[in-house]
C-alpha cells in the first residue's frame, strides 16, 4: 500500500495529509520541523494530551481557539488561573471542554516554569531525547519508542499529566526531534535540511 499520495502540484507527500484539507498546510510547514520556542513545545504538548481519544483533526481546527483561550500557551500566564478560569474555561465551545485537559494544561504550566528554572529552557530538556537518526523505526510505522517511553517516565516523575508514550511519540513527531516523513514525501528533504542547520539547544542557561 502506498505511503504518499500526489498532490494538484504533482509532488508526492505523506499519505495522512489528504485526510482533511487543513492538513496539507500543517503538513507542509510545520509538522517535523524542528522547534527550539518554549511555547510552541508546550503548546504542542498540551494539544496533543487535548487530542487523546479524539482526532488531531478536532483539535488543528480548534487550535485558534485553544491558544486565544490559554494566552498562546504562555505557562507565565497560564499558573495564574484560577477556579473561575477552568469554569470559564468549560463553558467555551471553542475547545474541548474536558476538565482533566484542563487542570492538565495549568498543573503542566507549573511543571513548565519549574522545568525552565532547572534546566534553562524546555527546548533543552525535551531535545535531550532525541534518537539517533539511524535507529529509528521506519517512517509512520511506530506509535511509541524507546526516547518517547523515557520522556513520558521522566514527564511523569517530574509531575506532568497525559503525557503517555504515544503522546510523548507524537510530540516528538511533530516538533522534529525525529523526521517521520516517508522516504518519497516532497518535504521529507525540507526537514532533512532544518534538522542538519537547527541548533540543538542542549544546556542552554
Amino acid at each position: 500500500m502506498s505511503m504518499t499520495i500526489k498532490g494538484v502540484d504533482g509532488k508526492l507527500r505523506c499519505k495522512w495529509c489528504d485526510a482533511a484539507p487543513e492538513f496539507l498546510g500543517y503538513h507542509d510547514t510545520e509538522w517535523g520541523f524542528p522547534v527550539s520556542d518554549d511555547h510552541r513545545l508546550f503548546e504542542k504538548l498540551c494539544l496533543e494530551g487535548f487530542q487523546s481519544g479524539l482526532s488531531w483533526r478536532t483539535i488543528l481546527a480548534k487550535r485558534e481557539n485553544f491558544r486565544r483561550a490559554f494566552h498562546h500557551f504562555d505557562f507565565d500566564k497560564i499558573v495564574c488561573f484560577t477556579q473561575r478560569d477552568v469554569d470559564c474555561l468549560l463553558k467555551d465551545k471553542g475547545i474541548v471542554r474536558h476538565r482533566g485537559k484542563i487542570e492538565a494544561v495549568i498543573n503542566n504550566a507549573n511543571r513548565a516554569k519549574e522545568l525552565v528554572e532547572q534546566e534553562g529552557s524546555l527546548a533543552a530538556f525535551f531535545w535531550r531525547y532525541e534518537p539517533d537518526a539511524r535507529q529509528i523505526a521506519k517512517p509512520q510505522t511506530v506509535s511509541t519508542s524507546a526516547e518517547s517511553i523515557s520522556l513520558s517516565k521522566d514527564l511523569k516523575k517530574l509531575g506532568w499529566k497525559f503525557v503517555g508514550p504515544t503522546t510523548a511519540y507524537a510530540f516528538m513527531q511533530a516538533m522534529g526531534l525525529i523526521n517521520d516523513h516517508v522516504a518519497d514525501c516532497v518535504i521529507r528533504g525540507k526537514v532533512e535540511r532544518a534538522r542538519r542547520s537547527f541548533r540543538r539547544p542542549y544546556g542552554d542557561k
